[in-house]
């Protein structure tokens, strides 16, 4: 089992930058990808990028260009930088390990809440 405790958010003004932290432990070996999911009140839980253990990215059409997920090389942290931040991007947003189908497979942490807000 992976354990995931997501860190980081806060609020912020519309153009501004956060950067989330997602520390990850237990059987981390296992792991193919990471990923960042963001969900707004009365939305769905939303994938708004991916990392494989390789560094290989992807990421949903409304945060490219303004989003970077990255990792370290010990497995234990994801990162998710977040620049030129709208207020749309107010979320709570979780991390999670990743399928090779790019589904979540962990159980959901409590998440971190980022409010883009003037």
């Amino acid at each position: 089992q992976v354990q995931l405790v997501e860190s980081g958010g806060g609020l912020v003004q519309p153009g501004g930058s956060l950067r989330l932290s997602c520390a990850v432990s237990g059987s981390i070996f296992t792991i193919y990808a990471m990923g960042w999911y963001r969900q707004a009140p009365g939305k769905q839980r939303e994938l708004v990028a991916g990392i494989t253990w390789g560094g290989s990215t992807n990421y949903a059409d409304s945060v490219k260009g303004r989003f970077t997920i990255s990792r370290d090389n010990a497995r234990t942290r994801v990162y998710l930088k977040m620049n030129s931040l709208k207020p749309e991007d107010t979320a709570v947003y979780y991390c999670n390990v990743l399928t090779t189908t790019w589904d979540p497979t962990a159980s959901w942490g409590q998440g971190t809440q980022v409010t883009v807000s003037s």
